[in-house]
């Protein structure tokens, strides 16, 4: 049947009504006073989704594109920095860091596992010449559904003194609580395509007093990406380039759905629906790919044992028009991922969990009794 496809990825994830119909609308002129007032309220929702008092700024691009800002704007040539790697995407921004001739120092630990904050601490106890200008951390890694213990990190970075606190928190924001003021962040970077509920094409980046006072000094490259012109463009409420019109419209829309909503509602939301998930994965007796102690509520990572990933994942879409996320780089085929971040509801986990059952039957997978998935995920949610 057309027009059923079920998104249960980690982004681009579903999109409400109300963000799709205001995508819709006759765009306006990014110009106009008009926009300008809707670029004003936009800006005092966001520092409210951040919990924080300090600029957030609009960019067109991606999450990599606002990490990629997050990190340049900061920093100068040489200079050491920390990088959390435990997947895809902390190993990026120590691809970005060498990129830009930073001297990176990647802490590494096996993907589907947390990083160790310990490691973090000795390398930032050790440097008694304060010459590590900034620690860069995935919160919330979206390859492997592993979430990182940034409070414990960005306290041992305070600590230190000197070094800026970069985040990584693409597939975090707006899943998991994130109060930026209060862990003392100093970047938090983000993308549309995931909790805030719109489809690919903006980037955020919230920045602390802190942070622009190494601005001033900072001596990377930088151009569309240089976040001083959007922080004067923003005290205006316009942009300094021209925006994606229609996008932000949609965002307006849904930073007022997630306000309605509340934090806490959102945050026990997310967390319900990957207790749900992760229930009714251990049901199915299949193994899950990140421990408990560090599970992301924005997506489940499963390594299944005797069949294969990518069959699941195809016989999924075939069958159901459901989208499951493959594994990256050497987990292709043998782990898949589930997304339950943005707008994902109770209903929708069960949908997806009563079709994986159908599916692993009619591939053959015997080491589950029917219907224990679905009994599981229900136990979870009747219970919250």
């Amino acid at each position: 049947m057309d027009d059923k496809l079920m998104l249960m990825i980690p982004g681009p994830t579903p999109v409400p009504e109300t963000a799709l119909l205001a995508l819709a609308k006759h765009p306006i002129g990014h110009r106009t006073s008009e926009f300008s007032n809707l670029i004003g309220e936009m800006t005092q929702n966001l520092k409210w989704l951040h919990q924080t008092q300090s600029d957030v700024m609009m960019l067109t691009t991606s999450g990599t594109g606002a990490v990629e800002a997050g990190i340049i704007n900061f920093l100068s040539l040489g200079d050491r920095i920390l990088v959390g790697c435990n997947g895809k995407f902390g190993e990026r921004w120590a691809e970005v860091g060498d990129a830009y001739g930073l001297n990176v120092e990647r802490i590494t630990a096996e993907w589907g596992q947390p990083l160790d904050t310990q490691q973090f601490a000795e390398k930032l106890t050790q440097d008694t010449e304060k010459q590590i200008k900034a620690v860069v951390v995935t919160h919330s890694e979206t390859s492997t559904g592993v979430l990182n213990d940034l409070e414990t990190i960005s306290r041992l970075v305070k600590e230190h003194g000197e070094a800026l606190m970069i985040v990584d928190a693409v597939t975090s924001l707006g899943a998991v609580n994130l109060p930026m003021d209060a862990w003392g962040l100093d970047v938090v970077a983000s993308g549309s395509q995931k909790g805030y509920m719109i489809p690919p094409g903006l980037g955020f980046v919230a920045v602390s007093p802190k942070a622009w006072e190494a601005y001033k000094t900072a001596k990377l490259p930088r151009y569309y990406l240089d976040l001083g012109k959007y922080r004067k463009s923003a005290a205006k409420n316009t942009t300094p380039f021209t925006p994606p019109v229609n996008l932000m419209v949609a965002l307006h829309a849904t930073l007022g759905m997630m306000q309605a909503e509340g934090l806490e509602s959102i945050f026990s939301r997310h967390q319900r629906l990957m207790n749900a998930t992760r229930a009714a994965i251990k049901g199915l007796n299949m193994p899950l790919f990140a421990p408990d102690t560090n599970a992301s509520p924005a997506i489940t990572s499963v390594a299944p044992q005797g069949i294969e990933a990518d069959p699941i994942r195809n016989l999924m879409k075939k069958r159901f028009d459901i989208a499951l996320a493959g594994g990256q780089d050497h987990l292709k085929n043998k782990i898949f991922r589930i997304g339950h971040l943005g707008f994902v509801s109770d209903r929708d986990v069960l949908s997806a969990i009563a079709s994986l059952e159908v599916v692993l039957q009619e591939l053959g997978y015997e080491g589950f009794t029917p219907g224990s998935g679905v009994a599981a995920a229900t136990r979870v949610f009747a219970q919250s």
